[in-house]
């Protein structure tokens, strides 16, 4: 069992506040105590965990998990020994804005007439139709 000064702050948080809430469900004490400790302690359902902590009498165990020992083996780098000059660089850049430019589609700027003709047959669809509206 392991004892009270080898539990972290944190596990020690967590048992004082577990066991709190039993004793605060009226869980049986541990250990004995008189009246005059119980109004010493104002009956606090911590104060009461701590002096069962501390007496060694909790039946709780903490698992601790250790760290998995992964081993993974890196994949060896590949490096490309070919020397590219800087001329070949922007050869090469130069040649892939041309093809971008010649495959491009070019927008043109939109005309306001021809936006205003656009609104007219969304707001009467049946008047472009030829059908007849409104009689």
């Amino acid at each position: 069992m392991v004892e009270a000064e080898e539990f972290s702050k944190y596990e020690r948080a967590r048992i004082l506040g577990a066991r709190g809430l039993q004793i605060s469900m009226d869980a049986p004490l541990l250990i004995k105590i008189n009246d005059e400790d119980l109004e010493g302690v104002n009956y606090d359902p911590l104060r009461i965990a701590e002096k069962e902590l501390d007496s060694g009498v909790l039946p709780i165990s903490v698992k601790r998990p250790l760290p998995e020992k992964e081993e993974m083996e890196l994949e060896k780098v590949k490096i490309d020994d070919r020397d590219v000059s800087d001329e070949v660089k922007i050869k090469a850049e130069q040649e892939a804005e041309k093809e971008i430019s010649e495959g491009g589609e070019i927008m043109e700027i939109a005309n306001p007439e021809d936006e205003q003709d656009g609104e007219q047959a969304l707001s009467n669809p049946a008047s472009e139709a030829g059908g007849v509206g409104g009689v």
